[in-house]
């Protein structure tokens, strides 16, 4: 029989898959009828934030990802036309990302909906309990 340390570790992690799988659900449902991922929204905001063009290593960087996730979720937004790879003058083996208008349309059109799902997604949690989440998720995530 297989008995857990730490019980209630196991109880929180069981918690917080759930609550990812929850939340995740209904953040991209609106997103996959658009036929975006949940990552390839995110890569867009993160170009749309970031004045339009970065490093895909500095994508990469800010989504925390790894660069065969970054890439792959790179190459389906171009195939898309929602964002333009190219490789850097000065490093061939760098690239740089950067979103075309239609990319650019996407994120302006599905970011306040977005912002709203946000919103309705952590609206069981007051502002408190919302400023706890964080820590815990910063302290987890170290």
């Amino acid at each position: 029989m297989l008995v857990p340390g730490d019980p209630l570790a196991h109880r929180a992690l069981d918690s917080l898959l759930r609550a990812e799988s929850s939340v995740r659900r209904r953040l991209s449902a609106d997103l996959e009828r658009e036929g975006l991922s949940a990552s390839g929204f995110s890569v867009l905001v993160v170009l749309a934030t970031a004045g339009g063009e970065l490093e895909l290593r500095a994508v990469r960087h800010r989504l925390r990802t790894s660069k065969a996730n970054a890439t792959e979720v790179v190459t389906t937004l171009a195939a898309r036309g929602y964002v333009r790879r190219t490789r850097l003058a000065h490093d061939r083996r760098a690239a740089s990302v950067a979103l075309t208008d239609l990319g650019r349309e996407v994120v302006d059109r599905l970011f306040p909906e977005h912002t709203e799902r946000v919103a309705a997604a952590f609206s069981a949690l007051d502002e408190h309990e919302k400023r706890s989440f964080t820590e815990l998720c910063r302290k987890l995530a170290a």
